[in-house]
């Protein structure tokens, strides 16, 4: 099974997103239970959150 962690587990209070992947708490807990579409559409938001978490 395809994840994005990679094992830098620290919830930004912020955004409620774990800085090492960009998942939620709940996203993070669900994620064997998810299918493979559900897990490949968190898989494309995540660039898109990590760039809001680490600006240029």
């Amino acid at each position: 099974m395809e994840t994005p962690c990679i094992k830098t587990c620290t919830l930004d209070p912020a955004s409620g997103l774990c800085a090492g992947c960009g998942r939620t708490l709940d996203e993070i807990a669900d994620w064997a239970n998810f299918s493979d579409a559900e897990r490949r559409l968190v898989m494309a938001e995540l660039p898109a959150r990590m760039k809001k978490l680490k600006p240029d």
